[in-house]
């Protein structure tokens, strides 16, 4: 960063030597009636030596400049504290930008995860009730049969095993003297 102070002396001073050449214009005061030369030197103010006048005109030069110094200082340290502060502020968005993206990605995975998880139960609920529909039909129709049928003494009984990825399942048909054993494991489709 650079500042540049202009000085503004030389304006000052011309501004200066404008009014002193507008007051050598003017007439000097009138002197009261009756009292002479003496009133008119005793009225009149005595002027400072042109080196008195410098020198007051240096030191209010100088006293203007430690004014605009100190002015263009404290602009200048404030501009350093908003840069700081932005430096600051510009370092930690992509940080927090990196941040909202990882939470965003962790929220979609979750959720596919979830998803991806109904769609499993779903399937296999949806095989277990199939199979579970299966076996309600076997035994209705069976029941009816054995009610009805040409064999009276005919029966049916069953187990089934249902596992955390697989249903057993046993069925034993019993008609007169035959006897027939169905025995199966029918796996889910359930990702390890």
């Amino acid at each position: 960063m650079q500042v540049i102070v202009e000085d503004h002396e030389d304006i000052t001073l011309l501004i200066l030597q404008e009014g002193e050449a507008m007051e050598a214009h003017q007439p000097p005061p009138m002197a009261p009636a009756g009292r002479g030369d003496l009133s008119v030197r005793r009225g009149q103010e005595e002027k400072p030596p042109a080196d008195e006048d410098q020198r007051a005109k240096q030191i209010q030069a100088w006293w203007r400049g430690t004014l605009v110094r100190r002015t263009l200082l404290l602009a200048a340290l404030s501009a350093c504290v908003i840069q700081r502060w932005w430096r600051r502020v510009a370092r930690a968005l992509p940080w927090l930008r990196q941040k909202r993206q990882r939470a965003l990605l962790t929220r979609r995975t979750w959720a596919a995860v979830r998803l991806q998880a109904w769609v499993r139960m779903w399937c296999v609920r949806l095989r277990y009730c199939r199979l579970l529909q299966a076996a309600r039909i076997i035994q209705a129709y069976w029941r009816c049969h054995s009610c009805h049928g040409c064999h009276g003494n005919g029966s049916l009984r069953g187990r089934y095993k249902l596992m955390a990825n697989k249903l057993g399942l046993e069925l034993e048909i019993f008609l007169g003297s035959q006897i027939c054993r169905i025995t199966e494991c029918i796996p889910f489709p359930i990702k390890n």
